[in-house]
C-alpha cells in the first residue's frame, strides 16, 4: 500500500491563488500532467513529494475522481477553469489570473498559478 503525504503549494512569483492542499488518498492519487504531452517536472515533483502517481493526462486521460492534483499550462481560458470547476486541486505553471468563460468556478482553494519546481522545494 502506498504511503501518501499531504503538501501545501503556494503561488509562485507573479502567480495567484492558494495555498493549495494536495492530499492523495487510495483511489484518488493521480498527479495528472495536462501540459501538452509527457510528465511535466512540476507534476513529477508533486508526485515524488506526496507519494502520488504522475500520469500524462493527454495519453488516455484520467477520470476527474481519480485526480489528486492536476498540473496545467493554461494561459487563461479552458483548463484553468475545468479542473477547479470539478473541485480538482489545480497547479498552473503559468502565472495567470482567473479569466475566461469558467471564471466563476475558479477559487483560491482549487487553483494556484506561477508554480515552478523550485517553489515546491521551498514549500516542503
Amino acid at each position: 500500500m502506498a504511503e501518501y503525504k499531504k503538501i501545501i503549494i503556494k503561488a509562485g512569483i507573479g502567480g495567484w491563488g492558494g495555498p493549495l492542499v494536495v492530499d492523495p488518498k487510495p483511489g484518488r492519487d493521480v498527479i495528472a500532467s495536462i501540459t501538452g504531452g509527457g510528465i511535466h517536472p512540476v507534476a513529477q515533483k508533486i508526485a515524488d513529494l506526496t507519494g502520488g502517481i504522475a500520469k500524462d493526462g493527454f495519453r488516455g486521460g484520467v477520470p476527474f475522481d481519480k485526480i489528486a492534483c492536476a498540473v496545467i499550462d493554461c494561459g487563461g481560458t479552458a483548463r484553468i477553469g475545468v479542473y477547479p470547476m470539478k473541485k480538482v486541486p489545480t497547479v498552473d505553471i503559468y502565472p495567470t489570473k482567473p479569466s475566461g468563460p469558467l471564471f466563476r468556478f475558479i477559487t483560491e482553494e482549487f487553483l494556484v498559478t506561477g508554480v515552478k519546481v523550485q517553489d515546491l522545494e521551498s514549500n516542503k
